[in-house]
């Protein structure tokens, strides 16, 4: 198993059903919940990106829970 530390990072799937962290968190939570937890990810990945000495893998986490934002709105 390869780690993408982006789109799908080995420490999120500690499970034998191949469910993802992202997954549980989805199917706990309302939508509104949901979509403000997606939201926080966004806010949390873009202002820490100039801090941490990994900007551009930060980014691209901010942007992976925005595209997963904006699927999550268009299903609504």
């Amino acid at each position: 198993m390869t780690n993408d530390p982006v789109n799908s990072p080995t420490h999120y799937k500690y499970n034998d059903k191949g469910i993802e962290c992202i997954e549980a968190i989805e199917a706990a939570l309302s939508h509104t919940e949901y979509e403000g937890y997606l939201r926080g990810q966004i806010f949390k990945y873009t202002w820490r990106c100039n801090y941490k000495g990994k900007k551009l893998e930060d980014l691209q986490k901010a942007q992976w829970y925005l595209n997963r934002l904006v699927e999550f709105v268009k299903k609504q």
